[in-house]
């Protein structure tokens, strides 16, 4: 499959680094016109600076509505949303009793509500141009139990899911598909980083042999599988949850 981009807007949220920062690079390195976005300005530059294609960067706090209209509206006609902002926000698992509404509601509004101001900004020149890729980045713990513990996360990643579906069913009649990749434990950041050292050496390698490969992933293996939503080899794949987990 030759896959390629030439002078196609993309929009990446949540690109300053990990699973981000590699969906921009290679949509980058593949002809597209890459605007990367986050609120990490110097973790975005590293973006830029390591693509080997056209990157721009927007600093943008994509749960803020507004700011999503202003920075996306201005940016033409988009071919592909790659809705990858989100996590855990430097939360942990904690009983449910002790969980303030801040907790929850900042981890909904950065997973969830975020996907959801995004899309909305770029739907309407997609609808115009009558084709167009919105691909979501959830989780496998969209789909059961989280690893973290954290309420709010396997919630918001759940939600994902299911506006996957829904928007799915609202836009195809204008030829845009929305699909979603559910990735498995990657270390991918700093986060993610943290909480692989929490298990110590008996968690990680029980954590590794549930995983059928044997083996952890990497950022560009999901980076692969958004390239595959967003290709025209998948023109008549829409409402989708692909699982990149090595096999569960």
């Amino acid at each position: 499959m030759n896959l390629r981009f030439d002078d196609q807007t993309v929009i990446v949220t949540g690109a300053a680094h990990g699973f981000g920062r590699a969906i921009a690079q290679a949509f980058a390195a593949l002809g597209a016109r890459v605007h990367a976005c986050d609120v990490l300005t110097a973790e975005l530059e590293q973006t830029r600076a390591g693509a080997s294609g056209h990157v721009e960067t927007h600093v943008l706090d994509v749960t803020d509505p507004a700011a999503v209209r202003d920075v996306l509206g201005s940016l033409g006609a988009v071919r592909v949303l790659v809705n990858n902002a989100g996590g855990v926000l430097g939360q942990v698992g904690a009983p449910l009793e002790t969980v303030t509404a801040q907790m929850w509601n900042d981890i909904i509004a950065v997973n969830l509500s975020a996907a959801f101001y995004c899309a909305q900004a770029v739907a309407p020149g997609m609808k115009a141009a009558r084709a167009g890729r919105i691909v979501n980045i959830s989780s496998g713990a969209g789909l059961g139990a989280s690893l973290t513990g954290i309420q709010a996360y396997s919630s918001a990643k759940a939600g994902l899911i299911n506006l996957t579906r829904q928007l799915c069913h609202e836009l195809g009649a204008w030829d845009i598909t929305v699909n979603c990749v559910a990735p498995g434990f990657v270390r991918s950041n700093p986060s993610t980083e943290r909480q692989w050292q929490s298990y110590g050496e008996d968690g990680q390698r029980r954590l590794v042999e549930g995983i059928a490969l044997k083996r952890l992933g990497s950022p560009e293996d999901i980076a692969s599988a958004v390239l595959f939503f967003a290709s025209e080899a998948a023109g008549w794949v829409s409402g989708q949850v692909l699982s990149v987990d090595g096999g569960k």
